[in-house]
């Protein structure tokens, strides 16, 4: 599966090959038969320094990945021959591009959020003179791309719209993301972001699945809470009540904290009780 075959890189390039086995290097004749792959397919390419070939059929409009940004991606892996040795239409999902091979991950960079194109990955960017699977040592591998998300920003906000219409609500956004709906606004005091607070909630998840809930009043300094959380709460004033639905970036983000998963959507309904 590709998952296993993008990540194994360092297991696979540095333990193939005994002591007595020097690794050869395949780049003149690598870029050779890039060359001419692209003139046989007439493509329009773009180099990068590493020897990494690239088309951009649309650059997306999303955010652009950095190396320690996860990402999904639908791809097609094949051999300039046209023989596919694996691929997935839905898509996988990569916790951060550190760790995939490096022509793979540095091509991933040269898209935004929602591109679509072709990498033409030499062997020196791949698995080098090493077999892997069905892919011969010293092999130019390609993938045909679509950068479906990077990060969680985007499918989070889609997970809540979902949420939201399943469960017939109407909820105000802010400029950072989050949806907040108000039950009650409250007459007392509003809070500011240093303020403490009094309040109850219960947590949980779009699933309704309860991570946290409040025996009893709890309070709080606003400034040590999830941005999210400290962010909804001036929206109501001594009294109010609502809920606050908060995606990854704005909570414990891509990687989750215990009893949360990395990325999470995570709801609270809120009663602040008073501002201290």
């Amino acid at each position: 599966m590709m998952k296993n075959i993008i990540i194994a890189f360092a297991i696979v390039f540095f333990t193939a090959c005994s002591s007595d086995d020097a690794p050869k290097d395949y780049r003149t004749e690598n870029d050779q038969e890039i060359q001419a792959f692209i003139a046989t397919n007439n493509l329009n390419v773009q180099s990068s320094i590493s020897g990494l070939y690239y088309v951009i059929d649309e650059q997306g409009t999303g955010e652009k990945p950095e190396i320690t940004d996860r990402v999904k991606v639908a791809y097609k892996g094949y051999l300039t021959d046209g023989t596919i040795f694996d691929e997935n239409e839905a898509g996988v999902s990569f916790s951060s591009l550190q760790g995939l091979i490096p022509g793979f991950a540095e091509g991933l960079t040269y898209f935004n959020e929602g591109g679509e194109g072709k990498l033409i990955i030499p062997a020196h960017l791949a698995y080098g003179s090493s077999k892997n699977e069905q892919i011969p040592g010293g092999s130019v591998i390609i993938f045909d791309i679509k950068l479906i998300y990077v990060n969680y920003v985007t499918e989070n906000d889609e997970d809540i719209q979902t949420y939201l219409n399943d469960n017939d609500l109407v909820a105000q956004k802010t400029s950072s993301g989050m949806y907040y709906t108000i039950d009650t606004i409250g007459n007392g005091e509003q809070p500011t972001l240093t303020d403490n607070v009094t309040v109850t909630y219960k947590g949980y998840f779009t699933d309704g699945t309860i991570f946290d809930e409040s025996a009893q009043n709890v309070n709080f300094n606003l400034t040590g809470l999830i941005e999210g959380f400290s962010e909804g709460m001036p929206y109501f004033n001594e009294g109010g009540n609502g809920t606050l639905l908060i995606p990854s970036h704005l909570a414990y983000g891509n990687n989750g904290t215990f009893g949360i998963p990395g990325g999470s959507v995570i709801i609270f309904d809120v009663n602040l009780i008073s501002v201290n």
